[in-house]
């Protein structure tokens, strides 16, 4: 059966698709919860005008947030810790640290947008990639430095 995508479904396609499916599969999961519709005339039209709305709305959301990459970018964070003499954290910086900590400073970032190979464990300077979309990515500094003694 051929149905058009009124939603992106993964591993089966995007929005305006023209996609052949199983009947059942169509009849008792993509029709029933409006994923799809029958492949009609008034149904492409109406769906590309949806998709050109769609567009716009994206390229206008990843606008703002290459501006908000940029102030991102310009940015740096200190998170203390405690460490040993060689410099070796007690604990991790990890990447819900990082973004709490640019939180603090009226940035709101995902955790999951920080990227991190590994938790950080000793005391530098370190350059960390920031993912706001797959279009937009920046590097923020983060320091890591000696808790003071209480």
């Amino acid at each position: 059966m051929e149905l058009l995508l009124t939603h992106s479904i993964e591993k089966l396609g995007r929005i305006g698709d023209v996609v052949s499916v199983k009947t059942g599969y169509a009849r008792n999961y993509l029709l029933p919860l409006g994923f799809a519709v029958p492949v009609t005339k008034s149904n492409v039209e109406q769906l590309e005008r949806a998709r050109a709305q769609a567009l716009a709305d994206e390229r206008n959301r990843v606008d703002s947030m290459k501006e908000h990459a940029e102030k991102l970018g310009e940015t740096s964070v200190t998170i203390e810790g405690r460490a040993n003499a060689e410099g070796h954290l007690f604990g991790s910086v990890t990447s819900t640290h990082i973004a709490t900590a640019l939180r603090e400073k009226g940035f709101t970032v995902d955790p999951k947008s920080v990227r991190l190979e590994a938790p950080l464990k000793e005391i530098g300077v370190f350059d960390v990639t920031i993912h706001l979309h797959s279009e937009v990515v920046t590097t923020v500094k983060v320091w890591v430095v000696q808790a003071k003694p209480e």
